[in-house]
C-alpha cells in the first residue's frame, strides 16, 4: 500500500514542482535583485547589525529579533540537516549548488516579503498585529484579489498541518532518537495496522506532543521567548560542529567544492549515472532549499509582520538575514560535510542517517558523541520549527476564519495531534507531502511579489533617500 501512495505522491510532486514553478520563483529573486541593484550584498552587513539591534519605537508584539528567531525557529530545522542530505540523496551533490543559488535570489525575495507584510499589516487596539501575504495581496492587490488571499491561507493551514510544521519535523526527531538509542530496534512494539515501532519512537512523540503544548498555549510571545533562547543557542552549536569538522578535514573541501559544481552540471559525471539529469539536481536543490529557507514560500513575512517596528524596509533587511543564515551558511556548511565525506556514497543510508554519517566519520571524537550531538541539534531544531509552523498556520486561519478563536482551538489540538502521528509516516511520504504543499503555498505569494515588485522598489528607494543625508547607515 506504501508504494503505491508513495508513487502517487511522487507524480503529484513532480507535476507542482515542475519548471514553471522553479522558473517562478527564482524569476521572481533575480528581478528583485536586478531592480534593487543586488540589494541582498550592498546592505548586508547593515542588515545584521540591525538582526541585532531592535527599534524603541514601533507597533507590534515582539522584537524585530524575536520576530526573526520566530522565523527562524521555523525555517532552522530538519531542512538544514535531513532536508540537504535528501537532496543531495536524490539530485546528487550538485543539488546543493542550485540550492544555494536558489538562496541567493531568494534574500531578495525574503526581504520584499518582509517589508511587504509590515506595509500591509493590521494591528488592533490590544497592539495584535497580523499581516502576511494574504492582508498584501488583498490590499496590496486589491480586494478583487481576496479569493487568491484566502487560497494562500488555506494552502498555509495544511503545510503546518500536514508539511513543513508537523510530519517532516518530528519525524526527523524520531529517527534521530531511534538512530541513536535503538538502532537495531531491540525494543520494539507493534500498533495494530500501523506496524513495529521501537519504543524510543513511541516514546518520543509523547514526550515532544505534550512540550509542543504546553509552548502553544502560551501564543506568539511564548513561542517567540522560546525561540530566542533556543535557535540562537542550537545555530551556534550545529555551526561550531561543522567548522571543526570542515577544519579537520580542510584537503578535502577543494575536491568538494569540484564535485558540487560539476554535479550541478553534469550530475552522472560525478555519480556514475546513479542520479538523473541537471534538472533533477535543480528541481531537488530549489525545492529543498526552499522547505529551509522558506524564502518565496511567504510564511516569513506571518513572523514579520509582528515586529515592532515603524520602518518595512528595516524589517525587510532583518527579515533577508534568516536566508542567509539558514541556507548560505548552515545548509552550505552541512552538504560541504555530506559531500567531503563521503556520507552521500554509503548504500542504505536514508535521510539523517546520511548527516550523522558525515559527523562519524568527520569529526575528531567518538562516533557514539558525534551522533548524540547531532541528535540534540535536530531534536531542538525540530521542535521550534514546530512551534513556528503552528504561529503561521493559526494566523491563516485566523484570516481564513475572522478571528474564530473556537476554529482557532479546534486546529491547535489538531495540530498537536499531527505531532503525535508523524513518527508513523514513512520518510520518502513525509517529504513529498511537505514538498507539495510548499510548491502550492509559493504560487499565490509569488503573484503577489511579481504584482507588488514595483511597491518594494519605491519603498526601498525612498527610504534610503530619505535617511540619506542623516549618518544612521555607517
Amino acid at each position: 500500500m506504501w508504494e503505491a501512495i508513495n508513487s502517487f505522491l511522487t507524480k503529484v510532486d513532480d507535476f507542482v514542482w515542475g519548471p514553471p514553478l522553479m522558473i517562478l520563483i527564482i524569476a521572481g529573486g533575480i528581478l528583485l535583485t536586478i531592480r534593487m541593484g543586488v540589494l541582498q550584498v550592498r546592505k548586508l552587513p547593515l542588515a545584521l547589525k540591525w538582526m541585532v539591534k531592535n527599534e524603541e519605537e514601533g507597533e507590534g508584539e515582539v522584537t524585530s529579533f524575536g520576530a526573526l528567531c520566530t522565523a527562524l525557529s521555523a525555517t532552522i530545522g530538519t531542512g538544514n540537516i535531513v532536508g540537504v542530505a535528501t537532496a543531495i540523496g536524490a539530485g546528487g551533490p550538485g543539488a546543493l549548488f542550485w540550492m544555494v543559488l536558489a538562496a541567493f535570489f531568494g534574500m531578495a525575495t525574503k526581504y520584499a516579503e518582509g517589508l511587504l507584510a509590515v506595509k500591509y499589516r493590521v494591528v488592533d487596539e490590544d497592539n495584535h498585529a497580523l499581516g502576511g501575504p494574504f492582508y498584501y495581496i488583498e490590499k496590496g492587490m486589491g480586494t478583487k484579489w481576496k479569493w487568491l488571499a484566502k487560497i494562500f491561507a488555506f494552502f498555509g493551514i495544511c503545510v503546518g498541518l500536514f508539511g513543513i510544521g508537523t510530519f517532516s519535523q518530528v519525524n526527523g526527531i524520531a529517527s534521530a532518537v531511534e538512530g541513536f538509542f535503538d538502532p537495531n530496534e531491540s525494543w520494539s512494539v507493534e500498533i495494530p495496522g500501523i506496524g513495529t515501532y521501537s519504543w524510543t519512537v513511541v516514546i518520543a512523540s509523547l514526550i515532544l506532543s505534550v512540550c509542543v503544548a504546553l509552548v502553544l498555549i502560551g501564543g506568539i510571545k511564548r513561542i517567540a521567548n522560546v525561540s530566542q533562547i533556543v535557535v540562537p543557542f542550537m545555530a551556534v552549536l550545529y555551526v561550531l560542529l561543522c567548522l571543526v569538522l570542515l577544519i579537520c578535514n580542510i584537503k578535502e573541501i577543494p575536491d568538494a567544492f569540484v564535485t558540487i559544481v560539476k554535479g550541478a552540471f553534469n550530475p552522472k559525471a560525478v555519480t556514475g549515472g546513479v542520479v538523473g539529469t541537471m534538472i533533477v539536481a535543480m528541481q531537488k536543490g530549489v525545492a529543498r532549499g526552499i522547505f529551509s529557507n522558506e524564502s518565496g514560500l511567504g510564511s516569513a513575512p506571518i513572523a514579520a509582520a509582528a515586529a515592532k517596528t515603524k520602518e518595512p524596509v528595516r524589517q525587510g533587511l532583518v527579515s533577508m538575514t534568516g536566508t542567509f543564515i539558514d541556507t548560505i551558511i548552515i545548509c552550505t556548511m552541512t552538504g560541504l560535510s555530506i559531500v567531503l565525506t563521503g556520507a552521500w556514497q554509503q548504500e542504505g543510508l536514508e535521510g539523517v542517517q546520511v548527516t550523522t554519517y558525515a559527523f562519524q566519520e568527520g569529526l575528531p571524537i567518538s562516533e557514539q558523541v558525534a551522533a548524540f550531538l547531532l541528535m540534540l541539534c535536530l531534536v531542538f531544531f525540530a521542535f521550534t520549527t514546530i512551534l513556528g509552523w503552528d504561529y503561521y498556520s493559526e494566523r491563516c486561519l485566523e484570516y481564513l476564519s475572522g478571528k474564530n478563536k473556537k476554529a482557532i482551538l479546534v486546529y491547535r489540538w489538531l495540530y498537536i495531534l499531527a505531532v503525535f502521528i508523524g513518527p508513523y509516516m514513512t520518510v520518502k511520504a513525509v517529504w513529498t507531502i511537505a514538498d507539495i504543499f510548499n510548491g502550492l503555498m509559493a504560487i499565490p505569494n509569488m503573484i503577489a511579489i511579481f504584482a507588488l515588485s514595483g511597491v518594494v522598489v519605491k519603498e526601498t528607494k525612498d527610504f534610503f533617500k530619505r535617511h540619506a543625508e542623516q549618518n544612521q547607515f555607517k
